[in-house]
């Protein structure tokens, strides 16, 4: 067998189930309707984008949408979507979700195109879970435990595969009862990665004591964390966090502005990691730039707990860019998720602004109408795009360090003092006399400091 069969032999066929919760209206007494949808019929559904809304001008995910991107994660996680299932149902069934009916219908489904798991669009609770998989005999993964898995293979550094560990070991512990064997004897797959390939033995106080240990290490991460933060403080240099919804590009935009090599991929959670590099803006003074893990609709509380020693770069960040895809339909009702995390994080009245990224996709006529904003620039980070606009905004928002107006006259012995302002200054005028260099610039308060002696005058921007 080749590599590529082999490959394609060892990847799992997962089966997605989406539900749409609507109330009944009196005129409609039809039973709840439900879609079976073979993946390549799937695509060619939701090919064109469909907003559902319950408060006028509040967008909202449609159950279409819910399930596309489930179908997006489910790629992540290495899955090949084998079909899919989307139901319409008035309020959720407290034993198993969608019905017994339903779910024998679902079992059916999956079986004829092989499936190996179902893949729910909903969190399931520990009874959910037992109840579906006794009836639908197959494995049954629901979204959260989806994105946990994810994170799991993207986890790099010691650090992220901590958080990962811990937001795993929190999901497992409420599901312990009456699943030890099953727990105990897990085989590999989606949804086992991270503490399962280890058989965590599935006794409560091992567990609770493995959290305990994980979440000291954590702790040790964050000090270590502050330590280094407390060092770039010691030195006038700004951090500029990026956030926005998972695959808004932020990775490429990163890349970007700092040149560096962060894993680009179209694939969710690309990057979870964080990474930061220093940018140099067109003033001379430098940033320092944080590139964090995307957020998602309905991001499990376990997993921003997990990771708050990493977004603890959001927290303490001088200035926020959020980026957006301008190119999806969605991303009004993506941008209001990111809101809710920035809330949750308690940085949602810090200093923010919106970079609406990839408008190298847009239309012609679309993207010669976009105009940027006091709040907003608009940039295709994958070309280039409106790159120094966004680096003067940015320049322009920060207020550490200013950049001060300045005369000086220097000797021109002082070598060392000249080459640093050109350095770390604009230059708009130079002049020589008498053996002094006579200039005028624009440089931060850290440089202006360091050349007190020399400084003639001086007016704040």
């Amino acid at each position: 067998m080749s590599g590529h069969e082999k490959a394609r032999a060892s990847t799992e066929r997962a089966f997605l189930v989406g539900i749409d919760y609507r109330a009944r209206t009196r005129t409609s007494e039809a039973a709840p309707s439900t879609t079976v949808l073979p993946s390549a019929a799937a695509a060619r559904n939701h090919a064109i984008a469909r907003k559902t809304s319950d408060v006028p001008g509040v967008l909202r995910f449609s159950a279409e949408e819910s399930l596309e991107e489930l179908r997006s994660l489910a790629i992540s996680a290495g899955a090949e979507v084998a079909g899919e299932f989307l139901q319409n149902r008035d309020r959720p069934d407290p034993a198993t979700l969608i019905g017994k009916g339903k779910l024998e219908e679902i079992a059916g489904a999956a079986a004829s195109v092989s499936a190996d798991l179902l893949l729910f669009d909903h969190d399931l609770t520990a009874s959910q879970q037992r109840n579906i998989e006794k009836i639908v005999h197959s494995r049954v993964i629901d979204r959260t435990q989806l994105i946990l898995d994810i994170f799991a293979r993207h986890a790099r550094t010691r650090e992220g595969q901590l958080q990962v560990e811990l937001a795993q070991l929190e999901y497992l512990l409420p599901r312990l009862g009456g699943r030890g064997i099953e727990m105990s004897q897990l085989g590999g797959g989606i949804g086992t990665r991270g503490p399962g390939e280890t058989q965590l033995e599935t006794d409560r106080r091992k567990i609770y004591r493995r959290i305990r240990h994980v979440k000291e290490q954590i702790e040790n991460v964050r000090r270590i964390r502050g330590q280094q933060r407390q060092r770039r403080q010691s030195v006038p240099v700004a951090t500029v966090a990026l956030v926005g919804y998972t695959n808004a590009g932020k990775s490429t935009l990163f890349n970007a502005l700092t040149q560096a090599a962060v894993l680009e991929s179209p694939k969710m959670f690309a990057t979870l990691d964080p990474t930061i590099r220093a940018v140099t803006l067109p003033s001379k003074r430098k940033v320092l730039l944080s590139d964090t893990v995307g957020f998602i609709r309905n991001l499990p509380h376990t997993v921003v707990s997990a990771f708050r020693a990493t977004l603890e770069e959001v927290q303490r960040a001088a200035l926020i860019l959020h980026v957006s895809d301008a190119s999806s339909a969605l991303s009004a009702a993506q941008d209001a998720q990111v809101e809710t995390v920035l809330k949750e994080l308690e940085v949602d009245t810090k200093h923010r602004l919106r970079v609406m990224n990839k408008i190298d996709l847009l239309p012609a006529n679309q993207r010669d109408a976009l105009r940027d904003d006091a709040r907003t620039i608009h940039v295709s980070a994958a070309k280039g795009i409106g790159m120094s606009t966004l680096l003067d905004r940015i320049d322009q928002s920060l207020t550490e360090d200013a950049i001060v107006r300045i005369r000086l006259r220097v000797p021109q012995k002082e070598g060392k003092t000249l080459a640093m302002l050109e350095a770390r200054s604009r230059i708009f005028s130079r002049a020589y006399k008498d053996g002094l260099v006579e200039l005028q610039a624009d440089a931060p308060e850290s440089v202006v400091r360091r050349v007190r002696n020399w400084v003639v005058s001086e007016v704040g921007n």
